[in-house]
């Protein structure tokens, strides 16, 4: 330990490790804190919601690129929002809605999307950045955009977030059936008259919506832990087509919710949180599901003998 280090130690009559502990987890007024925090409790819900339907096709059209790229528009949007003083999760809905639009419409092949995404990355990031650097305000509002923060959401924001969720839920429902063969078999499907093109259009949209959504949870430079690691870990242990947008969904609103009740009690971004508990359930389901595999190829060994 350096001498700075030990005399802020003595100062404050605690250790450094103590300090660096509760930073993270500090409980104290826990109670009183939790009842301000009820709007968002509600919101990390709802997106949670959002982000383990979505997820779930996000890893059948082999979308995570496309979701990252989604993300850095969403942040360049928000980022204008907050430098025009406009409401943040309108700007956050625009970027990203411009660059679903954008995808949708240029990136029908595998190839032609992941090099518009390349193109597109970069320049979000640049413009969110440019109207950060440009923002007199607060700089913990800066900061969060990248990294997510828990926030007063008041009763209006709140209701804006629940309708864009009722719409991206709604619109889900309505193609989930015709979607989920486009994703599985895009070939048949379109050889069966499938609207393959028209589904990827509207489901790109959705996504762009859903991606908007989670920005305001995570940030944007982590959004994946709600949009993409529920999903993964779903399949790690569920090949069914009920369960695993069930698990996806359990897993997505677990992270979220308890990525805020624990932010709660710490000094930090809600962001580790929420990523720390998305990746303990992967993990988890990765090594249930290798377990599932050994022990199927196991009893195929015994009943060959």
């Amino acid at each position: 330990m350096s001498t700075a280090l030990t005399l802020v130690a003595a100062t404050t009559g605690t250790s450094t490790g103590d300090d660096w502990w509760h930073r993270l987890f500090s409980f104290e007024d826990y109670g009183e804190l939790l009842g301000l925090v009820h709007n968002s409790l509600v919101a990390g819900a709802v997106l949670g919601l959002v982000g383990g339907l979505v997820g779930v096709f996000v890893m059948q059209r082999d979308l995570a690129f496309a979701v990252h790229g989604i993300s850095e528009l969403s942040f360049a949007g928000a980022a204008a929002a907050l430098l025009f003083s406009v409401d943040v999760v309108l700007g956050s809905v625009l970027g990203s809605v411009l660059a679903a639009v954008v995808i949708g419409l240029l990136g029908t092949r595998a190839r032609d999307r992941n090099s518009i995404i390349g193109v597109l990355m970069p320049f979000g990031l640049g413009l969110g950045v440019l109207c950060l650097s440009l923002y007199p305000g607060r700089a913990a509002n800066k900061f969060g955009l990248l990294t997510g923060q828990i926030v007063a959401v008041d009763d209006t924001r709140l209701g804006l977030l629940v309708a864009i969720s009722a719409v991206v839920v709604a619109g889900l429902l309505v193609i989930w059936r015709p979607l989920t063969f486009a994703s599985v078999d895009p070939d048949v499907a379109a050889a069966r008259g499938v609207p393959t093109r028209a589904l990827s259009f509207a489901f790109m949209l959705l996504l762009g919506l859903a991606v908007a959504l989670a920005v305001q949870v995570v940030g944007a430079l982590l959004v994946l832990s709600l949009l993409i690691t529920p999903a993964a870990a779903a399949t790690r242990i569920s090949a069914s087509p009920v369960w695993v947008p069930v698990l996806s969904v359990v897993f997505a609103v677990g992270s979220a919710v308890g990525g805020i009740l624990l932010a709660l009690g710490g000094n930090v971004p809600i962001s580790p949180y929420v990523t720390t508990i998305s990746f303990a359930i992967y993990v988890v389901c990765r090594l249930v599901g290798n377990r599932r595999t050994r022990r199927g190829w196991s009893r195929r060994t015994v009943t060959a003998a």
